[in-house]
């Protein structure tokens, strides 16, 4: 079943936190967004609604999935963070940056102040950016600037089933257990 999706980040957002349940589609959200603006970029049609608007960025940067590597000492979170601060020095106001889970695989209060400190770069920035997150901190931290969007996938609490629906405004649980 096609779950449709919309999404409304106009000049003066720069920024998404996506949180919600384990399973519940963050991930695949994110990787939607990064496939449709790689396509739009290549001039590919895309599977959206006519009245539809994308906008151009000179650069996409990604951080999704697990990049560890014992052949190059990379933890989970070493790799992420590898990752992260190669493009931390290069991204600008025209680019697109798009982190799954930011901050985990470590101590999780480590975790969450450096996801909150890697998000207030890329808002000063200006960049458009979309992150997921599990943490508390995020949720909050989506709150304090009018520049920033929180959003959440929705999910059947009685069913314990996911809708792959994205509701903006609203922070998600995880149920992780």
């Amino acid at each position: 079943k096609v779950v449709g999706n919309d999404i409304l980040m106009d000049t003066r957002t720069n920024q998404l936190i996506i949180s919600g349940p384990n399973a519940g589609g963050k991930s695949v959200f994110l990787k939607l967004i990064g496939v449709l603006v790689c396509l739009n970029q290549m001039i590919y049609p895309l599977p959206v609604s006519e009245k539809s608007t994308i906008g151009f960025f000179k650069k996409v940067y990604t951080d999704i999935g697990d990049l560890q590597s014992i052949q190059h000492n990379l933890s989970t979170f070493s790799a992420h963070i590898s990752n992260i601060s190669e493009f931390l020095v290069k991204v600008k106001n025209r680019d697109l940056v798009l982190i799954d889970e930011l901050g985990t695989g470590t101590d999780p209060n480590d975790g969450e102040a450096l996801a909150v400190a890697i998000c207030s770069y890329l808002n000063k920035t200006r960049c458009k950016s979309v992150i997921t997150s599990h943490f508390n901190g995020m949720k909050q931290y989506s709150f304090t600037n009018s520049h920033i969007m929180c959003g959440s996938m929705i999910f059947d609490e009685k069913n314990m089933t996911p809708h792959y629906k994205l509701q903006i405004g609203i922070p998600g649980k995880s149920y992780g257990i």
